[in-house]
C-alpha cells in the first residue's frame, strides 16, 4: 500500500507547480537539452546505435529527416545564444545530415537534404 503513495508522489503535484520548476530553468538550458534530446534521437533513427545501422530495428529515414530538420532549425534559431557550444553542436548536425546522406538510397540534391536550408 505504500508503494502505491510513494509512486504517486510525483503525481500529486499541480501543473503550476511544474510551471514554476521550468520557469526557474534558464532559457539556455531549456535550448540545450532540446538540442540534445534531437540529437540523440536522430541518431537513433539513423541506426547509428547500432553496430551495423543498415540492420538496426530502430532505423527511419523519414523520421530521421524530421528530427534532422528541426534540429537545424533550432540551431538556426539559437546560434547566437550557444556561445563556445556552438561550434560543437554545428558539427554533430553535420554528421547528423552526412549520415543520412551515406544512408540514403537516393542521396538529396546538395543543399536540399535535412535541414540543409536553415543553415545556408
Amino acid at each position: 500500500m505504500t508503494d502505491d503513495l510513494d509512486h504517486d508522489d510525483q503525481h500529486d503535484q499541480s501543473p503550476t507547480e511544474d510551471v514554476r520548476e521550468l520557469a526557474d530553468i534558464p532559457a539556455i538550458e531549456v535550448i540545450t537539452k532540446a538540442i540534445v534530446m534531437l540529437m540523440s534521437s536522430s541518431a537513433e533513427k539513423l541506426g547509428l546505435s547500432s553496430p551495423d545501422p543498415d540492420e538496426s530495428p530502430h532505423r527511419d529515414l523519414d523520421e530521421a529527416r524530421r528530427l534532422i530538420t528541426a534540429l537545424a532549425g533550432l540551431v538556426a534559431a539559437s546560434v547566437e545564444y550557444l556561445g563556445p557550444h556552438a561550434a560543437p553542436i554545428r558539427d554533430g548536425l553535420q554528421s547528423l545530415q552526412k549520415a543520412f546522406r551515406e544512408a540514403s538510397a537516393v542521396p538529396d540534391e546538395p543543399g536540399q537534404g535535412p535541414g540543409e536550408k536553415y543553415l545556408r
